[in-house]
């Protein structure tokens, strides 16, 4: 597992490689904790870890995700992500979050389609946009402080696998 800190050259890029105890550093969270009845589950096996379950937009609902929170910045010399993943072929989300952010379902938001296959996909930072008016236009990379891996919106049944996720 690596984290890329300000000063850091981005030749060494690995955010996550999702080794070693990589369900402890990521948490699995559900629209239940704002009264929605999305359920689902992280689970770990050899080459990552994988989000699935059931997303429901009843009671206000509409998501599960993996998050993992950090508190050292990335470099502000970075300019996107590059996450390996594979899933059931439905679009899933990348949210950034960051200090000071007006309210906690705040985030930067970027969005990308699975295939069954694994294949990388590059998000550059400029392509997330914020969730809410009156929040800054774009997210600084070395502000953030909180990545999601996040099945959102509709209902449907979320199945996505991550097992690497870079800066470049």
């Amino acid at each position: 597992m690596s984290i890329m800190f300000v000063g850091q050259s981005l030749t060494d890029t690995v955010f996550d490689d999702f080794s070693g105890d990589a369900a402890a550093r990521w948490d699995f969270v559900a629209d239940g904790v704002m009264g929605g009845v999305s359920s689902g589950s992280l689970e770990r096996f050899d080459a990552g870890l994988r989000l699935h379950g059931m997303v429901s937009t009843r009671n206000n609902g509409g998501f599960i995700q993996m998050r993992r929170r950090f508190s050292e910045p990335w470099s502000k010399d970075a300019s996107g992500l590059r996450l390996s993943v594979r899933g059931n072929g439905a679009r899933y989300y990348v949210f950034l979050k960051t200090p000071g952010l007006a309210r906690v379902w705040h985030s930067f938001r970027a969005a990308f389609d699975t295939t069954e296959s694994w294949q990388d996909i590059d998000i550059p930072f400029d392509m997330f946009a914020p969730s809410h008016m009156g929040m800054p236009a774009m997210v600084r990379p070395s502000e953030v402080n909180s990545i999601a891996i996040v099945a959102y919106g509709d209902d449907y049944e979320a199945d996505v696998s991550v097992r690497e996720i870079r800066l470049y």
